[in-house]
């Protein structure tokens, strides 16, 4: 019977979407109109940031009885609202028509949002790669050794991603048999390549358990299983350890408040951090999975700072109970804007693929005593394309002079510096938060006349 009249709504309220290049000098605006589901925000953000659009600004709303009664937007408590400011990686509008046309198709598609299988992980079975998972402590060279593990039982590295944070690691790797060029089935063969990595994961003193295990059934945008593996394994949590001369800078700490919106029976979360490409989704990723409902948002970006403002209640339809709830989910946010925060110096390496070129790269740096925060493993047609994100083993900045060590030792041409983070031409704007955002939008009459206010 549910199935039904959730067949029913859609028909009468099919997913509705405008891209619109003329009401914004410098953004395509893109509205989407779709039935209120658990998820639904994120399966629109996550569209968005799988095209390396950059979310400027945002404006999310459901359960329109509310305040909603305006000629602009007219829709039924069962809608959510979204209005989305974006550009390209180049921050210029979106003018090809092609792309217009696929983002148009992908939102009003009622198909569950499932996006191309490259960026998936959990595919089982699959003949095309074998998707291992890796979870364990973070530290010097560790992905080195795994690298050198998989090279050394012929495995090839086709794409991976790995993320560090609080001195956890993380990683989705896809490989592939050397041999064939498909997936390993084996299972000796896959519980020798366990056994081995948990080995190199575990380390001399892990004091959590090493993790290595294939992707489960399913299909997961890779990602997100990122976000669900540190949240798994904890790297929220506060932990103790000596900083090694290391110069912390407090001011690209995320700020997260959380407080009651009682007269609506919500509870509202603001936050405040550096901006950086895919935040949003990293933000709704973690919200969704810890089961909890946007009702309301804004999202603002300035030149340096990202600012978002929501109002959520958990999906059992109640707001916060608990001072050790909203410890929780503040401690949750902070790591999820941390995990992908881009620390370290930007290398970039373009070669021919080979197999062990991995373990070769890896082992350099880890000879030179570089760290690898974070890492975007690629390969397409023959050519690796890697992405690292490198400190000096106390997690500094590295010293030039050692990049330049290590782009002769490597090969010259192959190992480029894309952006260093310690080096800005921009000077950082003082912006005071915007948390009154969407409490003028309570009281605005209609939304026509928030929008109206918000920009002028």
């Amino acid at each position: 019977m549910d199935d039904e009249f959730a067949k029913l709504i859609r028909r009468i309220n099919p997913p509705r979407v405008v891209i619109d290049n003329d009401s914004c000098e410098d953004a395509t605006v893109i509205q989407v109109d779709r039935i209120n589901k658990h998820g639904i925000l994120l399966e629109v953000v996550q569209v968005l940031t799988d095209l390396n659009l950059v979310i400027r600004k945002a404006y999310i709303s459901s359960d329109g009885g509310w305040f909603m009664d305006g000629m602009l937007v007219a829709f039924a408590n069962q809608e959510f609202f979204f209005l989305f400011n974006v550009v390209d990686c180049e921050g210029k509008k979106i003018t090809d028509g092609e792309l217009i046309s696929y983002i148009q198709k992908k939102l009003e598609s009622d198909d569950g949002f499932v996006p191309s299988l490259k960026g998936m992980v959990g595919l089982v079975p699959s003949e095309e790669h074998t998707s291992i998972e890796l979870a364990g402590t973070d530290r010097p060279g560790l992905l080195s050794e795994v690298c050198a593990v998989l090279a050394n039982l012929d495995c090839n590295v086709v794409n991976a991603e790995i993320w560090t944070h609080n001195a956890r690691a993380a990683a989705v790797v896809n490989v592939t048999d050397n041999t064939t060029g498909c997936a390993i089935k084996d299972p000796k063969r896959l519980a020798l390549i366990k056994e081995l990595l948990c080995n190199v994961l575990k380390g001399n003193n892990d004091l959590k358990t090493a993790k290595m295990s294939l992707s489960p059934p399913g299909v997961t945008h890779r990602e997100r299983r990122l976000h669900q593996i540190m949240f798994d394994d904890r790297d929220y949590e506060k932990i103790e350890k000596s900083e090694g001369g290391r110069v912390q800078n407090k001011s690209c700490k995320p700020h997260v408040i959380v407080s009651d919106c009682t007269e609506k029976h919500y509870t509202v979360i603001t936050m405040r951090s550096k901006d950086r490409p895919k935040l949003l989704f990293d933000i709704v990723c973690t919200l969704t999975d810890m089961q909890y409902v946007i009702f309301h948002g804004v999202v603002h970006t300035g030149r340096m700072e990202a600012y978002q403002e929501f109002y959520i209640r958990h999906i059992d339809g109640v707001p916060m109970r608990s001072e050790a709830e909203r410890e929780r989910v503040m401690q949750c946010l902070e790591a999820a804007i941390e995990r992908r925060g881009s620390e370290g110096l930007e290398l970039e390496l373009c070669a021919e693929d080979r197999i062990g070129l991995l373990s070769d790269i890896t082992r350099v740096f880890r000879e030179n005593s570089l760290c690898i925060k974070r890492a975007e493993i690629s390969t397409k047609g023959g050519k690796a394309k890697d992405t690292f994100y490198v400190t000096d083993v106390t997690g500094n900045p590295v010293d030039p002079k050692m990049v330049d060590s290590i782009r002769r030792q490597i090969q010259q041409g192959i190992l480029q510096v894309k952006l260093d983070p310690n080096i800005s031409t921009t000077k950082p704007q003082e912006e005071n938060t915007i948390s009154f955002l969407l409490g003028n939008l309570f009281k605005c009459r209609t939304f026509q006349n928030f929008l109206i206010k918000s920009y002028s």
